[in-house]
């Protein structure tokens, strides 16, 4: 018990220090300001599109391991990558490469979860989504599909959840690689557009122009059909 004590707090500790330096060293490169400007935006768009085309394997590559940082240890969650990555990479290439990181990075937590807060997990969460045990048993990999697709649990407590119903990591990662395919692509889909907004744009665009440019708009309108089927789908999944 004292061993597996210390090492929790090792792994604490590590992981705190890993997100100080990664933050001190990208804030002492760019300032907040900067970051948020038009001119930066427009500006580092046509640097990684040059770098994209003249060596797409070795960016997506890059984009790839960085997604599944970004998840574990970093604990992001899917909507910031999934607008970059469409910005980027467009509309198909960069879901795939989204869906993918996530997927991969959301499977590590989830081994991660299983080994060191299995127990705390239990403790805090079992009584709230009991309900859920007994559909797991009756079909882990169906029912971790529909879990991944409806969402509504936070991005990081979704992935450590599972580990209170002893889910296999095969089954845990290919539910959420299949699950959140139409989230990550509406998502990556806006984010595409954003870019091609940009592209015609020399100077900030008004926000109805962002909005009503038919590559925004749609996927957002998607987006929209896609929360009312997940809050029905929610309220029948999570019923006792």
């Amino acid at each position: 018990m004292e061993k597996t004590k210390k090492i929790k707090i090792f792994v604490g500790l590590s992981y705190l220090i890993l997100i100080s330096i990664f933050l001190f060293l990208f804030f002492s490169k760019f300032s907040l300001q900067e970051i948020t400007s038009y001119n930066f935006i427009k500006e580092n768009r046509s640097y990684f599109l040059e770098l994209k085309n003249s060596n797409l394997f070795f960016i997506s590559t890059i984009f790839l391991f960085f997604t599944i940082l970004w998840v574990f240890p970093f604990l992001g969650f899917g909507s910031p990558i999934a607008l970059i990555g469409g910005f980027i990479f467009g509309k198909w290439l960069g879901t795939i490469l989204v869906v993918l990181g996530l997927s991969i990075g959301a499977t590590f937590l989830y081994l991660f979860g299983n080994f060191f807060l299995k127990d705390l997990i239990r403790e805090k969460f079992l009584k709230r989504y009991q309900s859920l045990e007994i559909k797991f048993k009756k079909s882990e990999f169906f029912y971790l599909l529909i879990y991944r697709f409806i969402g509504g649990i936070p991005w990081q407590l979704s992935c450590l959840l599972p580990t209170i119903f002893n889910v296999k990591a095969i089954n845990f990662f290919f539910a959420t690689l299949i699950g959140i395919i139409p989230q990550i692509f509406i998502a990556v889909s806006i984010g595409s557009g954003l870019e091609k907004v940009i592209d015609q744009n020399s100077e900030v665009p008004g926000l109805s122009e962002i909005i009503f440019s038919s590559e925004v708009y749609v996927p957002i309108l998607a987006f929209f059909i896609l929360v009312l089927l997940t809050i029905l789908l929610r309220k029948l999944f999570y019923k006792s």
